[in-house]
């Protein structure tokens, strides 16, 4: 077990609230931005730790699209959140598992002593980049930030396994194309307006997802030791309303897992720490506890981690 635990955490929702039938989803208020959402999340998670803003001595961003291209969106939470902090700055990007794999990162950094109190900050204002064309995906999309606090703590809870792995095959069934290098900001009127919205061929990323699920949770129970019945609570990304069909798929029977998609959709790279620090919350998790948290992401990717809480 690679050791790590949660200090302290913090979340962001705008108040704007849209309803598409049942359905309701967050979008953020015009006179805010990104890294509104993502200082106040780490700012929650910092005083909820009991540390003060200088105590951090690392800042892992973990958003599926950031701030700006440079500098990194670690370094300008860090100017908001912590400017006089001693700390590394640097972001992860595994899209909508971003804090996953920002989680499996910080834990091996702090159990090999190289950090002794890292925040990671997730969130993205993924409204912004939709297409009103594309029906799926414009009434999906939540934005929201979410943030922990992570210490080595005492040995007894942490990572108890980790996997990650990518399918580039399928790596242009969900993408955003413009604003970098592919297609740079000022090449905008000339170009196609479309590479600069979200693109999602959702029924092709849901079947390349539910055909590669299966045998990638195989390898990774196998690695990891465990069974459903060792875990507590299962926390996945809320992709879309085909959660429950990708959890039936990989054997995760209803009671186990979280689905709040309804309440508040697919919050990107914030989906999983919002849901998870809902259930902490909410006392459906809690200290020696073991998490599952898992999804998918484009690139096609899949994430798995377990947490003892």
């Amino acid at each position: 077990m690679r050791r790590l635990e949660i200090a302290g955490y913090g979340t962001s929702l705008p108040g704007r609230i849209v309803a598409f039938g049942r359905q309701t989803r967050h979008r953020i208020e015009d006179d805010r931005g990104q890294l509104d959402l993502l200082a106040e999340a780490a700012e929650r998670a910092i005083a909820h730790a009991g540390l003060r803003p200088d105590d951090v001595d690392c800042v892992i961003a973990a958003c599926a699209a950031g701030v700006q291209p440079i500098p990194c969106t670690a370094a300008l939470v860090m100017e908001r959140v912590a400017p006089h902090a001693t700390a590394a700055a640097f972001d992860v990007n595994s899209t909508c598992t971003s804090f996953i794999t920002a989680l499996d990162v910080a834990s091996r950094y702090l159990d090999a002593g190289d950090y002794e109190r890292v925040l990671v900050v997730s969130g993205d204002v993924g409204s912004r980049f939709l297409d009103p064309e594309q029906r799926e995906s414009f009434e999906l999309f939540s934005d929201a930030g979410a943030a922990v606090v992570l210490t080595r703590g005492d040995g007894s809870r942490g990572v108890l396994a980790s996997l990650q792995r990518t399918w580039p095959q399928h790596a242009h069934d969900t993408e955003l194309r413009g604003g970098l290098s592919l297609h740079p900001a000022q090449a905008y009127a000339e170009g196609d307006p479309r590479d600069y919205l979200f693109d999602m061929q959702g029924r092709r990323a849901l079947m390349s997802m539910l055909a590669v699920l299966p045998a990638f949770f195989d390898r990774f129970f196998e690695r990891a030791g465990l069974g459903l019945d060792d875990l507590d609570l299962v926390v996945p990304h809320q992709a879309s309303g085909a959660l429950g069909i990708a959890m039936r798929r990989i054997g995760i029977p209803k009671a186990l897992f979280v689905d709040r998609v309804a309440e508040y959709g697919n919050m990107v790279s914030s989906s999983v720490p919002y849901t998870l620090i809902r259930s902490l919350e909410e006392g459906r998790i809690g200290p020696g506890g073991t998490v599952l948290l898992c999804g998918t992401a484009a690139g096609l990717t899949a994430n798995a981690l377990a947490l003892r809480l």
